[in-house]
């Protein structure tokens, strides 16, 4: 089961999150998974941001990332989120390792 987390993230900077991975995979080996997350405005929402993962094997970190331009794209207030780590195995088994929503606060200062 995944782990709970609400985010919040400022409207146009940059966001990152590391997430510890071993109480969640336990003795899982990561070598080759590959880590996917999305934030949508409802669970049935088509349109999406994806955040950029870099998953450490060794130390079983997921880093999370959201550059100003995404975060910039994002309409103020809550969201839903998800992260899953896929293993390369053929069909990949997929496991969803945190979730939660996600609070956008509006920015006031724009540099034109």
């Amino acid at each position: 089961m995944a782990s709970y987390k609400n985010l919040f993230i400022d409207q146009g900077s940059d966001f990152n999150v590391t997430i510890d991975l071993d109480p969640i995979v336990g003795s899982l080996v990561l070598t080759n998974y590959l880590g996917v997350g999305q934030i949508r405005k409802t669970y049935n929402s088509i349109t999406k941001t994806d955040f950029t993962i870099t998953l450490d094997t060794i130390n079983k970190k997921l880093v999370c990332n959201l550059d100003s331009t995404k975060t910039a794209a994002l309409k103020q207030g809550r969201y839903l989120y998800d992260i899953e780590i896929h293993s390369p195995d053929s069909p990949s088994i997929i496991t969803r390792v945190i979730e939660g929503q996600v609070e956008v606060t509006p920015r006031v200062t724009i540099v034109t």
